[in-house]
């Protein structure tokens, strides 16, 4: 035993040789060896002299000491193993002899030995955290901040450019006229068709409304040819369109359809109530100019047909049905965000019409409720179209994904600069570069290359397996998603922002799947976290600035100053509530973003928290189907139907 103490002394020279208090950590050589006596076979009171083997030479005498002391095998054994757990103890801090009772700020500090455990050999010795990492990251997470006063600054700027774009066309905010000028309150009854050109596919809708909220939708959605995405007249196309609507209407409506054949046939007269009402959802640039007028500005989304640039859209369509002698009449252009807000309004649960159609998504817009004596440039317009003016209100399409193209409010981090550089429409749509899901992941996956190549952090890195709690070191692979454009998706950042799990385990298994980050340790994974929690954080308080700025500019919250209180009292009157209809995956599925929305909003001056308390927001689906047979309805109802 003298001979493993002495040992133990080479192996760590500065271990202590005289026993500390009995409060510290370590116990000393004294305790080890009054520990390691307690605990010896019975009949060994003098252990030092038992020889634990010998040579042949003295295998007599051997017998004799092993008879008188009666040392069994498993009593042999068993002192080996107690004499390397003392070893261990010296070795290593460790509370395996004697627990401390010192707080841990306050206990002496020792050197430790720098060879492994041999008996944990899974759980490194000498380990250095990577702390300086979460405080790296906590630092470019400020760079997302959106503080209540860049909030209200920006709710200001809003409010402006909304009233710039409803007075001349060529503004930041577009404020497009849509014709529509009434919103449906749930107790619409009736069957409209819906059709929605949105990409590659073409869906054709029968929408039957029930009077109570409800409707019953039935639909058909077929692929778009590839050689008609680019073909060299609109005919082409739109022949296609309606040969897909005849289809459906002997599908589903065929008595109809057989019906108003047998009229033709007949030579009987038609008039439009015997015609299915349609509207049409185009998501494509189109400048609209009547309910059922749109000039098409420019295909986008892999549709190349220079033939139909500048055509009313609408009209084209319409040929093509007539040429088959179907049923239909395309009564209204819709836009997706436009029929989100009727969508909204008519599924509502509330006395009041919806004020605002939103989509968080993909992409980012709104359409809302606007006065119709705002909206002058409609006088300016030499093409402008038929409305109808007794209701006093027009929708109005924002497109307010190019609010403040000029970064008079915006916030503006290198993250975003480069970003903007690097992408197809550079200088354009900056509200949506920084709020849309589009582009939430390609900021994250920027922020996060940024730190990697940054020698200073230590996101990702290590020095050996020591400081890494997965036991290994973190490898980015030559491929990975990480160094492509775009190669973040962000649904990553849901799943980060949600995580709870022990050590981030979700995350890390996300950065493993979908980036090819193997090995990241739990403070990896926590200073992404972090990061993800700050671009979505900002994304939801911009899309707050939205919002606010519209409810402040129609005036549907008119609020004095000492409304702007929490009262936890106060009930909200049905009558008072501001109804918001929402569509999109960052609204429905990213955690927490509405609760981040509203946050905002409770900072927004003429809103506070007791104005927040007024604003509904509910989910709205469906708007290019449900929404465009909405509009459908509205403009069978000018036309007297």
């Amino acid at each position: 035993m003298s001979a493993i103490l002495a040992a133990a002394d080479k192996l760590c020279p500065s271990y202590p040789t005289k026993a500390p208090q009995a409060s510290v950590l370590y116990p000393s050589t004294s305790a080890a060896l009054a520990f390691l006596s307690s605990h010896l076979p019975p009949g060994l009171d003098s252990w030092s002299s038992v020889p634990l083997a010998q040579s042949s030479t003295d295998h007599q005498l051997s017998s004799k000491l092993s008879r008188k002391s009666r040392v069994t095998f498993t009593q042999a054994f068993s002192l080996v193993i107690l004499a390397i757990a003392v070893l261990v103890q010296l070795l290593r801090p460790s509370t395996f002899l004697l627990q401390s009772t010192t707080p841990v700020s306050h206990r002496p500090t020792f050197s430790t030995c720098p060879n492994s455990n041999p008996l944990r050999e899974a759980l490194p010795i000498c380990t250095r955290s990577k702390m300086g990492l979460i405080e790296d990251a906590k630092r470019v997470a400020t760079e997302f901040e959106y503080p209540p006063d860049e909030v209200n600054r920006g709710v200001r700027a809003f409010i402006r450019q909304m009233d710039e774009g409803l007075q001349e066309n060529g503004k930041s905010l577009h404020q497009i006229p849509t014709y529509v000028t009434a919103v449906p309150n749930g107790t619409e009854k009736g069957v409209y068709l819906a059709v929605d050109l949105g990409g590659t596919n073409f869906r054709v809708c029968s929408i039957t409304l029930n009077g109570d909220t409800t409707f019953s939708l039935t639909q058909s959605k077929v692929a778009i040819p590839r050689e008609l995405m680019l073909a060299k007249t609109s005919q082409e196309l739109f022949s296609f369109l309606a040969k897909q609507i005849e289809s459906f209407l002997k599908t589903h409506h065929n008595d109809h359809f057989e019906e108003h054949h047998e009229r033709r046939k007949a030579g009987e007269a038609m008039t439009e109530a015997h015609f299915f009402q349609l509207g049409f959802t185009f998501s494509f640039p189109v400048h609209q100019i009547g309910l059922n007028r749109g000039h098409l500005i420019r295909w986008t989304k892999g549709f190349d047909i220079k033939d139909t640039i500048g055509k009313d859209v609408c009209a084209l369509l319409q040929s093509e049905i007539d040429a088959l002698h179907l049923p239909v009449k395309v009564a209204a252009l819709v836009n997706d965000t436009v029929g989100t807000l009727m969508a909204r309004s008519y599924t509502s649960p509330g006395k009041t019409g919806t004020l605002l159609g939103a989509i968080f998504g993909t992409g980012t817009n709104g359409a809302y409720v606007e006065k119709l004596e705002k909206v002058t440039k409609l006088k300016k317009e030499k093409e402008s179209g038929d409305y109808d003016a007794s209701t006093g209100n027009m929708i109005i399409n924002s497109e307010w994904g190019s609010f403040d193209n000029e970064l008079s409010v915006l916030p503006n981090t290198e993250y975003d600069k480069a970003l903007d550089k690097e992408s197809n429409n550079v200088g354009v749509h900056l509200f949506e570069k920084r709020v849309s899901g589009m582009f939430l992941g390609e900021v994250l996956r920027r922020v996060i290359l940024g730190m990697v190549k940054d020698g200073k952090t230590q996101l990702f890195k290590d020095e050996s397996s020591g400081t890494n709690d997965m036991h290994s070191t973190t490898t980015i692979a030559d491929d990975s998603p990480l160094y492509k454009q775009w190669g973040v998706d962000t649904s990553f950042l849901s799943v980060a922002h949600e995580d709870q799990s022990a050590g981030f385990r979700i995350t890390r298994q996300a950065l493993s799947r979908e980036l090819g980050i193997d090995a990241a340790s739990a403070e990896d994974a926590e200073a992404v976290k972090i990061l993800v929690e700050a671009i979505g954080k900002r994304s939801a308080r911009l899309s707050a600035v939205a919002i606010g700025a519209v409810i402040i500019s129609t005036g549907n919250l008119t609020l004095t100053a000492g409304d702007a209180v929490d009262d936890k009292d106060q009930q909200v009157l049905e009558e008072e509530v501001v109804d918001i209809g929402v569509d999109g995956s960052l609204v429905e599925y990213y955690p927490g973003f509405e609760d981040y929305i509203r946050e905002a909003l409770r900072e927004i001056e003429g809103i506070g928290a007791k104005g927040e308390k007024r604003i509904r927001i509910g989910i709205a689906k469906d708007g290019s189907g449900v929404g465009a047979a909405l509009i459908a309805l509205v403009a069978a109802r000018k036309e007297g139907l």
